[in-house]
């Protein structure tokens, strides 16, 4: 049974490393460094390869064929991309991901690339609250100028999350006199509320990634971000992949089986305040 490959969940490769990325396709093999520095080598052989699942902020060095990046994944049965649009990017907050209208831009190149969109998610991922001159405020509302930009172009799968403030991350936003808020399980899940109603409206489903305590709602199922089944149907030949659980995976999260070819040394220099990943964004 062929594989799928995560390119990646430790690290925007697209985004800043697609030399490496095209150098591991041509070659048809990746080395990989674990969380421990236990290193790996990942069969990228197409015979071998069920789906690309790429994870990005920024699909631009894909859309404009970087070092015959795009060329290279054509070898490919079929891609499947995860696109991270919070409208928080040229912020403090996402300092050096693309501006919202900029992402936007990207969408219709993707779904000429992936040639259906819904091999397309789009993740609003994490929602932020903090306190701006004492004022309350949020990306939250920003989810009404995104659900019609996805909605219109066949769209329709959208993976949300509240952020989650790890001790890494409360250290950096304390460094940058962020001042982030925590809301409790019930204001997340007013705020949830008003998210159901805007994808209802255009016609948009909600997936909760690891926060099933958002699937009170009606609306709102637990998120597979890689999803076997889904992919199969997907998969120009409708070929068989695994559909079992990822175990490597946190507790809630419902994705199914899949080999990352990220490595923790591969430090994201989004410079996302709220990043629980990335060690040397505690230097930036």
């Amino acid at each position: 049974m062929k594989q799928i490959i995560s390119a990646s969940r430790r690290s925007d490769l697209i985004a800043f490393f697609p030399d490496w990325l095209e150098q591991c396709l041509h070659w048809e093999k990746a080395v990989v460094y674990g969380p421990c520095r236990n290193q790996y080598t990942v069969d990228l052989s197409p015979e071998r390869v069920h789906t690309l699942v790429l994870w990005s902020k920024d699909f631009s060095n894909l859309i404009l064929d970087k070092n015959n990046l795009l060329q290279q994944m054509r070898k490919y049965d079929q891609m499947y991309l995860h696109f991270t649009i919070t409208g928080l990017g040229g912020t403090l907050i996402e300092k050096n991901a693309p501006l919202p209208h900029e992402a936007f831009q990207q969408l219709n190149e993707l779904i000429k690339i992936t040639e259906n969109p819904r091999r397309i998610t789009v993740r609003f991922d994490p929602v932020v609250f903090w306190k701006k001159k004492k004022t309350r405020t949020s990306n939250l509302r920003f989810f009404e100028q995104l659900a019609p930009e996805l909605s219109t172009r066949g769209i329709t799968d959208i993976r949300i999350s509240f952020v989650q403030w790890y001790g890494k991350s409360k250290a950096r936003a304390l460094k940058h006199e962020f001042a982030y808020l925590d809301p409790t399980e019930e204001e997340k899940i007013k705020a949830a509320r008003y998210l159901v109603e805007t994808a209802q409206k255009w016609g948009l489903n909600l997936y909760s990634c690891s926060q099933n305590f958002l699937t009170v709602l009606d609306g709102i199922s637990p998120s597979s971000c890689i999803n076997g089944p889904l992919l199969q149907r997907l998969h120009p030949g409708q070929e068989p992949v695994s559909v079992k659980k990822d175990n490597s995976q946190r507790k809630e999260c419902r994705c199914t089986e899949s080999v990352d070819i990220g490595s923790y040394l591969q430090s994201c220099p989004h410079a996302c305040l709220y990043c629980y990943a990335n060690p040397s964004l505690d230097d930036s």
